[in-house]
């Protein structure tokens, strides 16, 4: 089968080769799903340059969390799938349900990667796609979708009707989190720095937007203009979260996932005006994966996919994912 890899101590992502391997096999309790789209998720860039979570990896790997597919055979034991079912990886393999639980993750150099035309995983390490979906559109979901999800619908503060919500330039999780949070009839207000992405996610159905350069107190925008948002997807990090937690409306909740933006630490005390919290966010349980895809059929939700890519242009989908011109979710895919 052919594979994309990333060789040790890779340093960034034009160190991506593809390589003929070994057809793999399911053991007990494993299944094997030929993958035919993927997508890129930023922690991709973060695990081909060698800055993700335990540094850069030690031995060639398969790289990226988030495929879909069919499964194409199934080890002894294996009861909950069968062959041809249409499948979407999850991102953490070992986490179910429940507490966080922070098992390796696929594509992180340690677990399996998805980019391959054959990959093997566990029993529980996959999800039935949701209907409403193509492949390509449900290769979109295990790690922003879930996180999306997570944000604002986990915790003690789910998003419903009527609540604002902010969302942070526009890739994935965000938009993903733009389509959610207006299915349950919350109002969304977007930001980015370009004008040209500010009306494509006015066409997606925010009903706010903010290009941040031309206003670069956007939190103290988002508290005087509209009053604070109830629920901030804060893809941004250490860089944006000061802005963020300006923005809040009274009791609102922070989902913090981002990474994306540096800084200095930011100073707190918006938080103590509001009552305000951050609830820290690292992608979901399958269970989520699971409530989302329910959600997503409930509402009959498509997500948009910004540019697709052929399996054998790979290595130009993650250069195009990593420029500015990329709008949500970079796909590869089989054609």
């Amino acid at each position: 089968m052919r594979a994309w890899l990333l060789p040790k101590d890779s340093d960034g992502f034009d160190k991506l080769y593809m390589d003929e391997l070994p057809d793999p096999e399911p053991g007990p309790g494993q299944i094997l799903i030929a993958p035919k789209a993927w997508s890129l998720n930023y922690r991709d860039f973060a695990v081909a340059s060698g800055k993700y979570f335990g540094g850069a990896i030690t031995e060639p790997s398969i790289p990226l969390s988030d495929g879909a597919g069919k499964v194409i055979a199934i080890g002894e034991g294996v009861k909950s799938v069968r062959v041809g079912d249409e499948v979407q990886s999850t991102f953490f393999q070992g986490w179910l349900n429940g507490p966080p639980k922070f098992v390796p993750a696929l594509g992180d150099g340690k677990a399996p990667g998805m980019l391959a035309e054959k990959v093997v995983l566990e029993e529980h390490g996959v999800i039935s796609i949701a209907r409403s979906l193509d492949v390509q559109q449900a290769a979109c979901l295990p790690c922003a979708g879930v996180t999306a999800w997570n944000a604002l619908f986990e915790g003690g503060n789910p998003v419903k009707a009527g609540d604002k919500v902010l969302v942070l330039g526009t890739g994935g999780v965000s938009l993903i989190a733009l389509k959610l949070a207006k299915a349950v009839g919350a109002e969304v207000i977007a930001t980015s720095s370009s004008d040209e992405k500010l009306e494509q996610v006015k066409a997606l159905g925010a009903d706010h937007v903010i290009n941040y350069k031309e206003t670069p107190e956007w939190g103290a925008h988002v508290r005087d203009t509209f009053g604070g948002a109830n629920k901030i997807v804060e893809v941004g990090g250490t860089g944006t979260l000061e802005q963020s937690m300006t923005a809040c409306a009274p009791l609102a909740e922070i989902a913090l996932i981002g990474v994306l933006s540096q800084g200095t630490p930011p100073d707190t005390h918006a938080l103590m005006f509001t009552g305000s919290s951050i609830r820290g966010i690292f992608v979901g349980s399958a269970r989520m994966a699971s409530d989302l895809n329910a959600f997503i059929d409930k509402h009959g939700l498509k997500f948009p996919v910004g540019k697709t890519f052929a399996f054998e242009e790979a290595d130009k989908a993650y250069a195009y994912g990593w420029g500015t011109d990329s709008f949500g979710k970079t796909v590869i895919a089989l054609g």
